[in-house]
């Protein structure tokens, strides 16, 4: 660890800051050069994304809500204080139709169900057609399938919190839109109300059954009824008292309470079938009133589908065809200009090192001072353009400094090996990048760092 910490070099960071914003000012020049180039990639991809907004084809939008009852005919649990439980509550078209707690999730799965949606397809003619209307396709003029039907430009929504279901359909034609809609919703109501139907005469049925299997056991228990009432034991009295000298007498009274119990038994067993025939018959009175009820579905259409006009498309739209291009023009032009700086036969700045002088005129203390701190070492300045001769002037004062022409040759070489410290002049758009390049690696190659990068106008 301690090796670890004596490796790392410590940077200070005021250097860092230094470094951090040499880098944002070569970023600021680089898109400063490139101005007009940026200005023509970000207007014509704005201007191709505002066409685009003509030029596409237009989308209509059409939307839908229902309000659902949860309570509905079908399930006499919520409404009806004698329901029956469902049968095989776990699948069927009963348990399809029981619905649950919270989320419309079974209504959502009938409206996007074949029953519906083939029919929808068919009052449509919604066929397979040729791809972008000329490849041709084997099932072409074949309705399309439910699954494909469901998979793009139909949306289906539970509204959270609410028993309401949105329906949204988009299509290039307003009025198959609009007609498409209208048809999910004519076939979810009829399909809604057959359900309630068939369940509520079900339930009926069921009821029926059971109150006259009572109303039979009822008939048969008043017709076998034995034993004596319970008000015979008032005239039991003096056949008590003479039970106790007549064994006979013992037996005829063991006999006659024997049928006083009898007759309560019977009586009991009469009062709980006549309470079994009543509440099923209350029961069925509740289902012939539900069966009566089911052609009045609970599917209410709170917003009616509306039919469109040509101008009232829901896409494209201009507002977001221009944000588009503002973001995609933003970045085309940030490619533009890393392309034109990598490919650039001139120098730009993407090019130069770390330390550089943006401007030799107004700059030059910065350089001086350099020069001043190395005047026991003999220094080289590489020079790729023709520069100022106040600047000539100023450079003869420094008797260790050597101007050396830019070129690919042996002089060149010795010149510049004999040389303690390497200063570049060139100029952004007139220096030959290529010659450029080539002078940094012959320098990289003799080992010579580039103390800096002078920029001359």
């Amino acid at each position: 660890m301690g090796d670890y910490m004596q490796q790392t070099a410590y940077i200070p960071q005021e250097e860092l800051d230094k470094e951090l914003t040499i880098d944002l000012k070569k970023i600021f020049f680089a898109l400063c050069t490139r101005k007009f180039l940026i200005f023509k990639i970000f207007s014509a991809i704005i201007l191709l994304f505002i066409s685009l907004t003509f030029v596409t084809s237009k989308k209509y939008t059409v939307t839908s809500d229902l309000y659902i009852n949860k309570a509905n005919n079908s399930n006499m649990m919520e409404i009806n204080p004698y329901a029956i439980e469902e049968l095989g509550a776990g699948g069927g078209m009963a348990a399809l139709m029981s619905g649950g707690a919270g989320a419309l999730t079974n209504e959502l799965e009938l409206m996007q169900s074949p029953l519906v949606i083939d029919k929808v397809i068919r009052e449509n003619n919604l066929i397979i057609k040729k791809k972008w209307g000329i490849i041709p396709n084997k099932k072409e003029g074949e309705y399309i399938s439910t699954a494909s039907f469901l998979k793009k430009n139909i949306s289906f929504e539970n509204k959270k919190g609410t028993n309401v279901v949105s329906i949204e359909y988009k299509n290039k034609d307003p009025e198959l839109a609009y007609n498409v809609v209208n048809s999910i919703i004519t076939n979810y109501i009829a399909l809604h109300k057959e359900l309630n139907s068939e369940k509520s005469k079900s339930d009926k049925q069921m009821i029926e059954n059971e109150y006259n299997k009572a109303k039979t056991a009822l008939n048969k228990k008043v017709n076998t009824v034995s034993g004596l009432p319970e008000q015979a034991v008032v005239s039991t009295g003096g056949l008590s008292a003479m039970s106790a000298f007549s064994k006979s007498a013992q037996h005829a009274m063991s006999n006659l309470q024997g049928q006083i119990i009898e007759g309560q038994r019977s009586r009991i067993e009469v009062t709980e079938e006549a309470a079994k025939v009543a509440n099923l018959s209350s029961k069925l009175q509740w289902a012939k009133m539900v069966e009566d009820m089911s052609d009045s579905s609970k599917v209410l259409v709170i917003k009616e589908p509306q039919k469109l006009r040509d101008f009232e498309y829901s896409s494209p739209k201009l507002l977001i065809n221009i944000l588009l291009g503002i973001v995609f023009g933003f970045i085309a032009s940030i490619f533009a200009v890393i392309f034109a700086e990598v490919t650039d036969k001139k120098l730009s700045y993407s090019m130069l090192g770390d330390n550089i002088i943006y401007n030799l005129e107004n700059d030059f203390s910065d350089l001086k001072l350099m020069l001043l701190a190395n005047q026991d070492q003999k220094i080289s300045i590489i020079v790729f353009e023709n520069i100022p001769q106040n600047i000539i002037d100023q450079l003869k004062e420094f008797r260790n400094v050597t101007l050396v022409k830019a070129d690919i040759s042996n002089d060149f070489v010795q010149q510049v090996r004999n040389s303690s410290e390497v200063i570049i002049f060139a100029s952004i758009g007139k220096t030959n990048s290529k010659l450029y390049k080539q002078i940094k690696t012959m320098l990289s190659e003799m080992n010579k760092k580039v103390a800096f990068d002078v920029l001359v106008k």
